[in-house]
């Protein structure tokens, strides 16, 4: 359904430091630097996430109420990304657990440098 999904980065080698602890944690390889610096991206088979400055010049905002989900194998992974989101940089919307509205879901959520939102999961 997609082929890319882009955030807004203020500080992109800190974006690369969150996402590399995060998106390591989970499976996947360390993000390529591009554009001379401005962004950082992760490529899979299903497409391609990235962290950029804002092309306009401005200043990047997230998305009140946006949330980009991230898939893990097990609860063992999302609660190793989150702490490694943590200490990355990051900050807690959502300590890793059970998820009430979804009867055996498993996940949890972070914000990154900037501000964007997050959350590993697992679908029960």
């Amino acid at each position: 359904m997609f082929t890319h999904i882009m955030v807004g980065a203020s500080d992109v080698p800190a974006a690369k430091t969150f996402y590399d602890a995060v998106l390591g944690a989970l499976g996947h390889a360390e993000g390529g630097m591009f554009g001379e610096g401005r962004g950082v991206g992760y490529r899979t088979e299903g497409g391609l996430f990235a962290a950029v400055t804002p092309r306009d010049g401005n200043a990047p905002t997230f998305a009140n109420g946006g949330t980009i989900g991230f898939a893990a194998p097990g609860p063992e992974a999302i609660d190793a990304a989150h702490a490694a989101g943590l200490a990355a940089g990051g900050s807690c919307e959502g300590a890793p657990g059970p998820r009430e509205m979804f009867p055996g879901a498993y996940g949890a959520y972070l914000r990154d440098p900037t501000g964007n939102k997050i959350c590993l999961w697992q679908a029960g």
